[in-house]
Formats: C-alpha cells, structure tokens, sequence
C-alpha cells in the first residue's frame, strides 16, 4: 500500500501535481498563517483590527430610535438658560418629581452628587428614598482615585457604578455588567460604596435594564457550570482575555461587546423641555430614563465607532453610551438580537489559513500579473463581504485584516518561489562558485609558497634519487617495437612516506612539470639499461617515438607519480 502510494506521487502526473502544489502553497500558507498568528498574539495587529471592527459599525444601517429608553440630557443651552454648572439639587430634585409623574419604569441618575450642591439637598434626599425605581451611579475607586460616592440615601441594591472601559487607543467599545471595586492599600476607615473591595456592584446600564426587566417577570440567573449571567433564556458570555481580535482584553471583570444600534439611536430631550413641560408624556411612560450631561462643559464625552466618520458629533457623552448599553440588553432579551459573538482561536487560526491557500493558489494558477492582480482584488472583496454580512445579519466579529494580509502575503510568496525561485537558486549558486575560485585561488598561493621552499627542494632531489636506484627494467619486443615495462618495490622505499601530505598538496601543481621531466629521465633510463643487457644501444629518440611508444612512456610516468605520492 505504501509503495503503490509512494509511486502515485512520485510518476503519475496528479500525483506530481499535488506533491508540487502542496511543497510550494500549503507550506507556504502554513508559513504565512504561523507569522501572523505570532504577529496577532504579540498585539502588533490588534490596532488594525480594531480599526476594521469601527469600521463594520459604522457600516451598519441606522437604526430606528428605541421606544424603551430616553435620555434627558443638560445641554449647553441648558446650562446658560439657568445659569447653573453643575446644576443644584434643587433643580434635579425639581426634574426628577417632574419625569415620575410621567410613570417610567426606572431612572437613572448620571450625576455625581455626593456633596451638596447650591439649595434643595434634603428635597433631593427625600425624592431618592421614596422612589424605589431610582438608580444613581457612582465612580469606583483605584490606585490613584478614591471615587465618586453615589448621592445619599440610596441603597446598595440601587447603585450602579459609571466606570467606562476603554481600549487602549481610548475608544469605548465594551462595558462591565458586574464589577470589585479595585482593592487598595490602605484602605480608608469609612470606604463609599463604590470603593470597598467586598461590594459586588452592577453598572448603571445593567441595574437599569434588571428594573425594566423585572416588571416583564424576567428575572436574573446564573448558569452551571459557567457562572453566565443568564435573563430568560439569553447568555451573555464575558470577554476572556483573548476574546474576538483582542490580543488581550485585560476584562478582570464580567464585560461583554457593546453592540451599537447606531450613533442617533437614542431619543433625547433637554433639561429645559422637562422643566417646562415641553415633552410628550408617552416619551417617558414605561421607559428607562437616563438624566445627565450632553454639554462638553461637563467633560463627560468619550470615542466610540462612530468617532472617526466625517461627522460633526466625534464623541459621545456618557449618559448617551449609557442609554445605547440599556437598549442592547432588554433588545437582546426582549426581540432576540443577537449579542456580538466571535470565534474560538483555533477557528481563527484556521480561517486565516483557508485566505492563505486561497492567496497562493491564484497565484499558482493564474500565470499573467495583469490578471493575478485583479483575482487578488476580487478575492480580498469576497473576504470582506463575507465578514460585513455576518456582522451586520448575526453580528459575527471574525477576523478581516489578518485573513486579507495572509492572501496578500501568500500570493506574494507563491509568485517569488514559482516564477523567481530558478533565478534565486542560480544567483545564489553565482555566488557560491565565486567564493569557491576565491578559495582555490588562496590553496594555489599557499601551494606555490611550498614549493619555493629549501626543504621541499631537498625532498624532491632525494625522492628522485630514490626513484633511479630501485627500478628494475625488463625489455620485450612486441611487432618489432621496443618497449620497457618499469616495475618497483615499493616496500624498500619507506623513506618517502614521510612527504606523502606534502607531495599530495603540490600534486595539482607539478603535473606538467613531472609529465615532461618523466619522460625524459625513463628515455635515458632505457637507453642505458639497454646498452648493459646486449652489448648494444639501440637508437631511441622522443620524437621518433610511435604512439605505442607514447603510451608505454604515460605508464612509467604514472608509476613515478604513485611512488612520489606515497
């Protein structure tokens, strides 16, 4: 079974196809997708993530305005009208009586007032301890703050912290349901509400929402054995901290994704319409009302989504992002609308790697730049259609910037190693042959510098002499020619096993020059040899020499270079 699978791949021609299609786009693509997942748990895309993320909000169609929540907010022509920054408690005690004639279901109140403000304190006490379906926020402490403590009178049970939870390019795109205050040393010896470490405190959104909730016998819950806040059967499930293109959330607390309903989504009225009856009552009835500041005097204003659109209102107030938090979550549980979810990290990891492959076969099919650039395009548009409808249908956030950079990448990479790769090799193999003449030129010098030495002199002349004394010469005639067959005892010359290493080097040298001095020394041999054995010379010239003649020469020199490099 092996065998026939190794032939497969190895002769038959889909077999080859997909051996080659897989060494260059796969791994390719498993290259690339492992450099942006390094590159996505480092942060070092998190910012362009998030920027796509802004993106798709804002891309989202408007939403009609709520009919359950409605901010009452103090204008900068409030503040001027009645000459009051901040406002005293005498005034929003006046405004609160006004807005619970209208039957909302709660208020809530998004200002701080936790010293006494002009007249009216004790008219302000009184109106928050009759009205169970008050709710007044506070500011929890940290390391460097102590806080702002809720207005007084106000129980536990109906305070909710106004803490936003900003990004780190200081946008708001998240919020707490539930949080600790942060626990500080030392701890003051009468710590507020909001700045004991032991209270377990909601925000002000969702301590709203549970009022509006609870007269539609929708009650909160915990699941098993996650712990989710549960209301009727909505889950909503806290942000890890890898949640979404989050490299880190740094969500200490139980935080979810804010999901907008768009940046005019909220009916407003202003402190002066309340005061001077200029709003319909069925704009409060059954609603959530949120009471606060929309005047930049107030410094209360925050980036979102929606903040880098060309638009005239760049940031948001609070009691505004308030309001949008309240209606996601009784839309959420009331109508269905899904909450923003994302995947797991191996989905996301996969999903890069899909765009990948798609990004290097293009490039492994499409041959023609003018054509690979467009199919690049066109494919980079079907990712970012796939990732807008699914946010804007399901709310679904999954990754866009890195699955388009794998393509991108991909694509790239592919084209270099398919169309380039040859070029590459054969530059490199360039300069690799240079280095390597470079190296047998340095090897020539040294062996040059040998040879110019007294010593290697001396061992030449002894190996020669060497040579001469232990050759035996044994004459035959084949076809009227004269040959000599030279043979030597090696064995008897032990001597020259000590210039082995240093002959061997300067072999490549003295080829020629031994080839030459050979043949002349074994003519002179011969002839003299000849002369002892028969009485007579016969007469023997190089350049009379026939090839059989030549040839019986190149083995006596052969034999003299073996014995020399020995």
């Amino acid at each position: 079974m092996m065998s026939e699978m190794r032939s497969f791949f190895t002769q038959h021609p889909v077999g080859k196809g997909i051996m080659a299609f897989s060494g260059t786009v796969v791994l390719t693509s498993v290259v690339v997708t492992g450099v942006i997942v390094g590159l996505r748990q480092l942060g070092g895309l998190e910012g362009f993530e998030l920027d796509a993320y802004d993106q798709l909000v804002r891309s989202r169609p408007e939403s009609e305005p709520s009919d359950r929540v409605l901010v009452v907010g103090i204008s900068e022509e409030d503040i001027r009208n009645y000459n009051q920054f901040p406002i005293t408690d005498a005034t929003l005690a006046t405004v609160l009586k006004k807005l619970t004639a209208y039957q909302p279901r709660a208020i809530g109140i998004d200002i701080g007032r936790d010293v006494p403000i002009g007249a009216g304190r004790e008219d302000l006490i009184q109106v928050l301890k009759q009205n169970d379906n008050m709710v007044a926020a506070c500011v929890m402490s940290s390391a460097t703050e102590p806080g702002t403590p809720p207005a007084p009178g106000v129980p536990l049970e109906r305070v909710g912290f106004a803490d936003m939870q900003l990004d780190r390019d200081q946008v708001i795109r998240r919020t707490a349901l539930v949080s600790f205050p942060p626990f500080v040393e030392p701890l003051p010896e009468n710590p507020h509400l909001c700045q004991d470490p032991d209270n377990l405190l909601y925000s002000l959104p969702f301590q709203l929402a549970l009022s509006y909730l609870e007269e539609e016998g929708i009650e909160e819950e915990l699941t098993t054995p996650e712990e989710f806040i549960k209301l009727d059967s909505t889950i909503f499930p806290p942000l890890e901290e890898q949640s979404g293109n989050y490299s880190y959330t740094g969500a200490f607390d139980y935080q979810i994704m804010i999901n907008w309903s768009g940046e005019n989504a909220i009916e407003q009225v202003t402190l002066t319409d309340v005061l001077e009856d200029n709003i319909d009552p069925n704009l409060v009835r059954d609603r959530v009302v949120l009471v606060g500041y929309t005047a930049s005097t107030a410094n209360d204003d925050f980036a979102t989504p929606f903040s880098a659109a060309a638009q005239d209102q760049v940031l948001m107030p609070g009691v505004v992002l308030h309001a949008q938090v309240v209606s996601q979550i009784m839309t959420t549980v009331l109508e269905g609308r899904p909450l923003i979810w994302y995947w797991s990290q191996g989905s996301e990891i996969l999903w890069i790697f899909l765009w990948s492959v798609v990004g290097g076969t293009l490039a492994w099919k499409i041959r023609r730049p003018w054509i690979l650039l467009p199919a690049a395009i066109v494919g980079s548009g079907i990712l970012y259609g796939i990732c807008y409808a699914l946010f804007v249908q399901q709310s679904g956030w999954i990754p866009l910037v890195p699955p388009a950079v794998g393509l991108v990448l991909t694509t790239f990479s592919v084209v270099i190693i398919d169309r380039y790769g040859q070029v590459v090799a054969k530059t490199v193999k360039k300069l690799l042959r240079i280095n390597i003449e470079i190296d047998e030129t340095k090897k020539e010098e040294q062996v040059a510098q040998i040879l110019e030495t007294d010593s290697f002199q001396e061992i030449q002349l002894r190996a020669d002499q060497l040579r001469r004394r232990r050759q035996i010469t044994k004459p035959k005639t084949y076809n009227n020619t004269v040959t000599d067959q030279v043979e030597l005892n090696w064995e008897e010359v032990p001597e020259l096993g000590q210039y082995q290493q240093v002959l061997q080097r300067a072999r490549v040298l003295r080829h020629q020059l031994n080839r030459v001095e050979d043949q002349r020394d074994e003519v002179e041999d011969v002839e003299q040899t000849t002369n002892g054995s028969s009485g007579r010379m016969p007469t023997v010239k190089k350049q009379a020499f026939n090839p059989e003649d030549e040839s019986y020469l190149s083995q006596l020199q052969s034999r003299g270079r073996r014995m020399r490099n020995k």
